[in-house]
């Protein structure tokens, strides 16, 4: 019997988050008018409204109504209550789920697993593949493109989060909690985990570059420390910050061109000395050719054997995925070989502008203003210039090979006002969740955002090291640092930046809150442990490095869940686990 072998771990995946997407979109559409909100209806609640309503009580009483009914019509009648998404979260799970509160904790939770999904999702299918496209089309150097495009795709869950957290009213801090937790996370867990698990490998770390990036990473956190002390920041200042990166950028340039010289010089010097250099650059290709080789006979039996099934329930996955998929897919411009379709181009232009005034217009606070409708028709109608351009100067069987840079730069665009879209509500459901488990906004995206946004870190970097040998290992540990790096200085950077703009001419006020010099202290901790262990260790990756680094981290979390619960008080005046936090935007 014929074995249904094609459908892979990623493939039963996406069916199951489809699944759970289409149920989530049916449970919410047959009982959101169960009981309609009197907050919102075609107009969203503005940034003034929620912070008034924040300054006077917020959602701080919530817990003390005595049942769920009385919840309801609390979360319904305060502003303090929105959490600035485009679902409004607290009244479904205590208006739609109040009898029910395992039903309630099901869907956000199961819905939290789906956003985390598409921001993922989005960042790998979409926004790195017009990066690479871009850098390919720019002709940047491997080294250059490392640091600035392919940084940015591996941090852009990271840094679009900060940025929704940022242009949000009074979330500001999930942002900041979120980026040092994801640095935090990075640099000892999976630095731990990676030491560890290459300790019997006897692996050897570049020291030049290890320092660099640890040094580089201590004067970011540095400097955001310092304007997390002095409470604010206009647009020069924010603009100061962001461009530290590029002073790391010229470093690592300066760096690998001494090191290809350096290279270049021991290769002339080896080439010199042997007999016949072509026959020692073959040596490997019987072995790789046999490996391919074996690959392709095992694929051609894999397809041979899961025929049968790939026919009957090829087209079941396929319509079960359109749901997540279609989307985006609609509204992002594609051009790449193995992803093109005519039709899905030609509609994506079309839409795509349409889409980006629907943002506009929600981020503004009305969706059916005359504004708002005005902005419909031009992009409606930009829209359908760029739609009859394409279905006139495309193929149906392949992509455009010129006038490539203004797709690349439509994908690009679409791409981040979708990870926008999506963090935004990954935000707003933090908050959220914060209010119904009585946990500070904060602590969520010290922990969940953060651990969600570098699973991606933790799962690529761990493999690269076990299996790429050496120089996978010195990728990945690398990796581990300038990942960081980035984050925090163009993640923030950019969020300080915007935030700052909104205010000119006056500062922009960084959110208050204690708990970021704690986490900034065993942070600095984290890093200076690796700066002194691995040198004295020869620069090789072992168990004491990796068990330590991973004994800082146990000890802050423990330290905030009691804090959490408590038992433990470091400062004057907690915060309180509602949303007393400045609002920035």
């Amino acid at each position: 019997m014929a074995r249904c072998s094609f459908m892979s771990k990623n493939q039963n995946l996406s069916l199951f988050l489809n699944t759970s997407f289409l149920f989530l979109l049916s449970f919410y559409l047959t009982t959101t008018h169960l009981y309609p909100s009197t907050k919102q209806s075609f107009t969203f609640t503005t940034s003034s409204q929620i912070l008034e309503e924040l300054n006077n009580d917020g959602c701080s009483d919530l817990h003390k109504n005595p049942n769920y009914k009385a919840k309801c019509a609390y979360v319904q009648s305060h502003n303090g209550c929105l959490n600035g998404g485009y679902i409004d979260y607290l009244q479904l799970f205590y208006c739609t789920c109040g009898q029910y509160p395992i039903l309630g904790y099901t869907v956000l939770l199961m819905w939290l697993v789906v956003l985390f999904y598409l921001l993922g999702n989005t960042a790998a299918d979409y926004f790195c593949s017009s990066l690479e496209s871009l850098s390919s089309l720019l002709k940047l150097s491997p080294t250059i493109a490392g640091v600035t495009l392919l940084s940015l795709g591996n941090g852009a869950p990271d840094v679009f989060s900060t940025m929704a957290s940022f242009m949000g009213s009074g979330t500001g801090v999930i942002g900041l909690n979120s980026i040092l937790g994801g640095v935090f996370f990075v640099s000892s867990t999976v630095v731990g985990i990676i030491s560890i698990l290459t300790s019997s490998h006897q692996v050897s770390i570049d020291k030049v570059s290890f320092i660099r990036d640890v040094l580089f990473l201590l004067l970011s956190l540095f400097s955001l420390l310092v304007i997390v002390l002095i409470g604010k920041i206009n647009v020069w200042g924010a603009m100061c910050f962001v461009s530290l990166y590029f002073v790391y950028v010229i470093m690592v340039s300066t760096t690998y061109i001494w090191r290809k010289k350096e290279r270049q010089v021991n290769q002339f010097a080896v080439s010199s000395t042997l007999s016949d250099p072509e026959e020692s650059s073959k040596l490997g290709t019987p072995l790789l050719g046999c490996i391919d080789d074996k690959k392709q006979i095992l694929m051609e039996k894999i397809v041979r054997e899961s025929s049968t099934c790939h026919y009957y329930l090829g087209w079941c996955l396929y319509v079960l995925k359109l749901p997540l998929y279609l989307p985006r897919r609609l509204t992002i411009p594609v051009v790449s070989e193995e992803s093109w379709s005519k039709p899905f181009a030609v509609i994506s232009v079309t839409l795509a502008p349409i889409l980006l005034a629907v943002v506009w217009s929600s981020q503004s606070g009305n969706l059916v203003s005359q504004t708002s409708l005005v902005m419909y028709f031009v992009c409606g109608s930009v829209g359908i210039i760029c739609g009859v351009t394409a279905f006139e100067t495309t193929e149906m069987s392949n992509p455009p090979k010129i006038c490539l840079f203004p797709w690349l730069a439509g994908g690009f665009l679409m791409s981040i006002t979708w990870t926008y879209i999506i963090a935004k509500d990954l935000v707003a459901l933090l908050v959220s969740l914060g209010h119904i488990v009585g946990i500070s906004p904060s602590s969520l995206g010290l922990t969940v955002l953060a651990w969600g946004n570098s699973l991606g870190d933790l799962i690529a970097n761990v493999a690269l090291a076990m299996n790429g040998g050496p120089d996978g290992a010195q990728v990945a540990f690398s990796g581990c640092y300038a990942g960081p790096i980035f984050n925090t200085l163009v993640g923030l950077g950019l969020s300080l930046i915007l935030s700052s703009w909104s205010e000119y001419p006056s500062p922009c006020i960084i959110p208050k809150d204690s708990s970021l010099y704690e986490t900034v202290g065993f942070l600095v901790v984290g890093l200076l442990w690796a700066l002194v262990i691995l040198p004295k260790r020869n620069m090789k990756l072992d168990r004491f490095l990796g068990c330590g680094l991973l004994a800082i981290y146990m000890c802050f979390l423990a330290l905030r869940l009691a804090m959490g619960l408590g038992l433990v008080k470091l400062y004057g005046s907690s915060i309180p686990s509602n949303l007393k936090e400045v609002n920035i935007s």
